[in-house]
């Protein structure tokens, strides 16, 4: 199911193994961001979806926990094989709903797919530990079971990637999994659904649903739902910590970020540029791990600023779907007036816009802002502090590494940083000192394989196991302690 520009489907829920239109709901468009046309529409949840949609979960769960761990991930075996067969369509799919270009699709596809196959190891990931005589004629081993209903709430700039980091986990691990995925972007999502339901996956193991602050309230508060995943902005990631807590339950929740890129004076800067503006104006700037600070250390500044605007003036802003486009849209009309209202600000402020992003107007009625790159900006700015979540770099000149890492910790934000340098030393001291959860050596956008966490620090994340990686087996499962002692 691919979305074109002429024909406008439903978008339906997946409850209990049944795809179902939500009779009586109010639909919501969902449009192409680079054309600004109506490809779909979808129904919201409400509070009494989700409870129907919890109690078909827990059903499932029930059966599912008992079947063998190396059963169960046959079924992601199968997906991965579909997922590989049907990545193209996918990242088409993702393209016409989110903006992004299709190479960044296909590369947001193939980390989807990561995610399954790491998953696919779960008869070694989940397994405890044992030790003969802790005491005389005792032993003692530890197991580890799935939690229950577990549910994710995910955003739109990764609908392929995110809500994999998720739900394959969580399924090998024994658990059922509901997913409310951005209401913006729910084609995605329903097309892996398919695909998951075509893998053999049992009814009600998997369940999707649409919707807004109603269905995550409600997922929030029910008593079924044991784990709560959430990736968005750090306000409603405090806001989902908060009060699914308050609820009993376990969660991990990813904010916001606003990540710095160091560059040295002894920087390589043909490959330096280049991995700026990828980590800068990839995925329009719509990422958590997105470069939004350049912070240029000493004399670096000059030489660098002259490549990377020569650089960035020759991307070419356009429909992501077409293979001459270094940069697609912007997810919304909204989202794209507010990140002009920080351009304006940074204006205001005192920054020299470099590149102005305002002046790129490609033909049609799409939401594009071109890439904006501002010059003499000081830390107590407001594009310096917030996170923008668009095209937008911000230059800040330190005289030295020692205030380049005074500068970075200064932030409330911790998801991740990378240095740019040919000295170990300054890497290493990089590394070791910089308060992030993240850091990348010469690396643009240091995001880390499906196999390691992703480890945001400070206001980036609400929580104590990240996603992804081990610390997903540990979230998605309980550990229990068995002490044995035969007379």
């Amino acid at each position: 199911m691919i979305a074109t520009e002429t024909a406008i489907e439903t978008v339906k829920f997946y409850v209990n193994g049944k795809w179902e239109v939500a009779a009586g709901h109010e639909l919501y468009p969902i449009t192409n961001p680079a054309t600004g046309r109506v490809i779909a529409r979808t129904a919201y949840a409400n509070s009494a979806d989700i409870d129907r949609v919890a109690g078909a979960a827990h059903e499932a769960f029930l059966k599912w926990r008992e079947v063998p761990v190396v059963d169960r991930v046959q079924v992601l075996y199968r997906y991965k094989d579909l997922l590989e067969k049907h990545a193209d369509d996918l990242a088409q799919t993702l393209t016409s709903e989110n903006g992004k270009t299709l190479e960044d699709a296909r590369g947001e596809i193939r980390r989807a797919i990561q995610m399954v196959e790491v998953s696919c190891g779960m008869p070694s990931l989940m397994m405890g530990q044992s030790l003969e005589n802790v005491a005389r004629g005792i032993d003692c081993h530890t197991i580890r079971q799935p939690l229950g209903v577990c549910a994710g709430i995910t955003p739109f700039n990764f609908p392929g990637m995110v809500p994999a980091w998720m739900y394959p986990f969580a399924i090998a691990c024994g658990n059922s999994f509901i997913l409310k995925p951005s209401e913006k972007v729910p084609l995605t999502p329903t097309r892996s659904a398919e695909l998951l339901e075509q893998a053999g996956l049992p009814a009600g193991v998997f369940n999707l649903v649409h919707g807004d602050k109603e269905a995550v309230d409600a997922l929030l508060r029910h008593p079924l739902v044991r784990g709560i995943s959430f990736v968005g902005s750090t306000p409603i990631a405090k806001y989902v910590y908060e009060n699914a807590a308050k609820n009993g339950k376990r969660v991990q929740a990813l904010g916001g970020a606003k990540n710095h890129l160091v560059v040295m004076p002894d920087a390589n800067l043909d490959k330096t540029t280049e991995a700026i503006i990828s980590s800068a104006f990839g995925a329009a700037g719509e990422r958590c791990l997105a470069g939004s600070i350049l912070v240029a250390v000493g004399q670096v500044a000059a030489p660098l600023l002259d490549m990377l605007v020569e650089k960035t003036k020759q991307m070419h802003v356009g429909d992501g779907a077409d293979s001459r486009t270094h940069m697609g849209p912007l997810v919304t009309s909204d989202h794209r007036k507010r990140v002009e209202g920080y351009i304006e600000k940074g204006v205001a402020e005192g920054a020299k816009p470099l590149c102005d992003g305002r002046q790129t107007t490609p033909a049609g009625d799409g939401y594009f802002l071109g890439p904006t790159i501002f010059d003499g900006v000081t830390p107590d700015m407001t594009i310096a502090r917030e996170e923008i979540f668009g095209p937008v770099l911000s230059v800040i000149r330190v005289k030295d590494l020692d205030q380049a890492i005074e500068l970075v910790n200064r932030s409330p934000f911790g998801n991740t940083t990378s240095i740019f340098t040919s000295d170990g030393k300054s890497a290493r001291d990089y590394a070791a000192r910089v308060e992030a959860g993240m850091v990348g050596v010469n690396i643009g956008v240091a995001a880390p394989m499906a196999f390691f966490p992703f480890s945001g620090w400070k206001q980036s994340f609400f929580g104590d196991l990240h996603a992804h990686g081990r610390d997903a087996i540990q979230f998605y499962t309980e550990q229990k302690v068995i002490m044995t002692r035969w007379v």
